[in-house]
């Protein structure tokens, strides 16, 4: 099977999300690390401008967003499971609410802490990156809410844990912990382990704990040459479109693929998959040659070009 290759850096919260999935599955992979702001010159041959950390590659089929990445390592790696039988919806549905919720509070309480020790360069990056000036002095008036929140929310996690189970869905971790541990996981590292409101969570602290424990795979270091050399060499693999999607697009049209949220730069190409769960778009770069960029359908809007 391709190797699995991981493009990220140590401090990216979502990034964490999948290597203690990598942690919990034992799976070998093979790590490249990319600057944690742009210009990402080694990235965009594989992405054709998606900028979001992390990606993850398999020869020259390249998945982008933490959502259809996890599902890929599910499928490559399905020991032990992280969607397990009848359940599957319930742990994807919780995950993209906490990707969507509680990872922006966490998010508002870090860098309101932290914001203006900051270097320069990080905060124009991140600017460009939410579409809003990074002002240090506003996020801090900020916390106090963002605090607020992310203790609302993560004390909801804290009751799916108050029967003594010792993951959010049972007896073992699904996706929906690790989508969970990317925002514990950011706090503590960034603000320390008894942060405001993790002081007053303690459930959560002992699962994290309990979370950090699984590790992070079996980790390889490549370069990033190495990396576009394994693209190069490689083909994608076979992708279909749904004759019956309800979009009534068809396969071989020119798309772009943008995020609905943040990072919005469009990567273009030529349609070719298209179901409830991906997007598929091939496209060719002279470094790289030709690749396959797959992205989630959920948060993610199409257009015809």
């Amino acid at each position: 099977m391709t190797d699995i290759i991981l493009h990220h850096y140590a401090g990216s919260p979502f990034a964490e999300k999948v290597r203690v999935a990598l942690g919990i599955k034992q799976a070998a992979w093979k790590s490249v690390d990319i600057p944690n702001v742009m210009p990402k010159p080694n990235l965009m041959p594989l992405t054709g401008g998606y900028r979001k950390t992390p990606v993850l590659q398999a020869g020259a089929d390249i998945y982008c967003d933490t959502q259809l990445i996890m599902m890929e390592i599910e499928k490559r790696v399905p020991a032990p499971p992280l969607l397990s039988m009848g359940r599957e919806g319930e742990a994807r549905g919780l995950a993209m609410w906490i990707d969507r919720n509680i990872f922006w509070s966490a998010v508002g309480v870090v860098m309101g802490e932290i914001g203006d020790k900051l270097p320069e360069a990080f905060k124009k990056d991140r600017s460009e990156f939410s579409g809003r000036s990074f002002d240090a002095d506003k996020l801090r008036a900020a916390v106090p809410m963002a605090r607020d929140q992310a203790y609302a929310q993560l004390s909801l996690a804290e009751a799916m844990l108050a029967d003594g189970r010792p993951y959010l869905l049972g007896a073992a971790p699904s996706l929906a912990d690790c989508a969970l541990y990317n925002p514990v996981w950011f706090i503590k590292e960034r603000l320390g382990p008894t942060a405001s409101p993790l002081d007053r969570l303690p459930r959560i602290g002992i699962w994290s704990e309990r979370m950090k424990a699984f590790g992070g795979g079996k980790r390889q270091n490549i370069t990033a040459t190495e990396a576009l050399e394994i693209a190069k060499a490689a083909r994608p693999a076979p992708a279909s479109v749904d004759a019956n999607d309800p979009s009534g697009l068809v396969a071989g049209q020119k798309v772009s693929v943008v995020p609905d949220d943040t990072g919005k730069v469009p990567v273009s190409g030529e349609l070719v998959g298209l179901s409830a769960n991906r997007i598929s778009v091939a496209r060719n770069d002279l470094r790289v040659g030709d690749v396959v960029v797959h992205f989630p359908r959920a948060g993610f809007v199409i257009q015809t070009l």
